[in-house]
């Protein structure tokens, strides 16, 4: 061999090998860039249990005891915390990310089922069904601040965008109640569809989209003039509702017309419509809002949805990507940089990782969590 083959030799492997390099410090971007910082998924399961999943490891790391029925699980805004409730514990829970272990309980009444924060993380806003109450926390305290009464039966406590207000979704009573964010005294309450579960507001707060597990219609509010405007009919009954981030369009998944509809959020009108498999449940948009991705409860598997074109995507073989995870997937989230798609199994009792790059969408791996996992949040810090 010649020496200037041997030196193409050389160059070729170096490029290889610093491209090898590259590819492991996006893979693992958090410990091996900066080794302070920790990625983890927080999974909530039917024993009343958190399993603390590290996402550059890929496995679970710790089990952490709360309570019973848990729900509302989110990452803090600000703070190196994991927060949610116990709906038959009748508090609010707080676990340190740093030190993997609950720090707070803080009672608020019987039956909360979720939780909001403030967007620089000071306040959270949770519900008690059972009181009938909206209940709000300094998170630096962990102090009850503020308590006022709702409707029957609130089940969503969600400030507006521009945070001078929070709906309460009453269960029992079918209204929205509208309450000053700083007071949290009722203001407004306006008739919706009977047992209403989900709230969307446009990002400049004149108009919620109120969404009912039971029903198949959806109801739109005018929140300024404080009066429904009307009840859209659905396809069949939803499970969940997306709204796109310029406000545009809502996505709303129903398992029970196997589709996904399209509402324009300006003349609020249903409009396109697309099939998408068995039994789709539960959504996630990319940031740009190109893509969502769908969970198939029933097929066990994530659909892969060009939104801008309302097509499946396809693989290069030409077929639909569909993604096969585990049994009865659910909840699904991002890691922070999208790298990694991160879907809930109810039935198999797993976390399923995918690769989400555009260039590559597949499945890396199970990780097993605990039986009947149900929600997630994910931080990195």
């Amino acid at each position: 061999m010649t020496p200037r083959a041997n030196v193409r030799i050389i160059i070729l492997c170096s490029a290889l090998l610093i491209g090898a390099i590259v590819l492991i410090a996006r893979e693992h971007r958090p410990s091996f860039l900066r080794p302070g910082l920790q990625l983890n998924a927080y999974v909530a399961t039917s024993d009343g249990s958190l399993t603390v999943v590290d996402l550059v490891k890929l496995r679970a790391i710790h089990r952490i005891p709360i309570g019973p029925g848990l729900s509302g699980v989110r990452e803090h805004p600000t703070r190196p915390e994991i927060w949610g409730v116990s709906s038959q514990g009748g508090y609010a829970w707080i676990v340190d990310g740093r030190s993997n272990q609950r720090s707070a309980t803080i009672p608020v009444g019987d039956g909360p089922y979720a939780i909001d924060f403030s967007a620089d993380g000071k306040r959270a806003y949770t519900t008690s069904s059972g009181s009938d109450a909206l209940v709000a926390i300094d998170c630096a305290s962990r102090a009850i601040v503020g308590r006022a009464q709702t409707g029957h039966g609130p089940v969503v406590a969600q400030l507006t965008p521009d945070e001078k207000s929070i709906l309460v979704l009453n269960h029992r009573d079918a209204t929205v109640g509208i309450h000053d964010a700083v007071t949290l005294a009722q203001r407004g309450n306006v008739p919706v569809v009977a047992q209403p579960d989900e709230v969307a507001v446009l990002p400049d707060g004149s108009i919620a989209f109120v969404l009912s597990r039971s029903e198949a219609r959806m109801s739109v509010v005018d929140l300024r003039r404080e009066v429904l405007l009307s009840n859209l009919q659905l396809a069949g009954k939803p499970s969940e509702m997306l709204l796109k981030p310029d406000g545009g369009e809502l996505y709303v998944i129903s398992p029970d017309s196997h589709g996904l509809q399209v509402v324009n959020t300006w003349t609020h009108e249903v409009g396109d419509y697309l099939m998408l498999g068995d039994s789709p449940t539960r959504g996630i948009l990319s940031a740009d809002s190109s893509l969502m991705y769908i969970t198939d409860a029933a097929a066990g598997r994530i659909a892969v949805v060009d939104i801008n074109n309302r097509r499946m995507v396809r693989n290069a073989a030409g077929r639909e990507l569909l993604i096969s995870v585990g049994q009865s997937p659910s909840a699904v989230r991002f890691d922070p940089a999208e790298n990694l798609l991160l879907v809930v199994n109810r039935d198999s009792g797993d976390v399923a990782v995918i690769r989400a790059r555009p260039d590559s969408q597949s499945l890396l791996t199970l990780i097993p969590v605990g039986e009947h996992p149900r929600d997630l949040a994910v931080k990195l810090f």
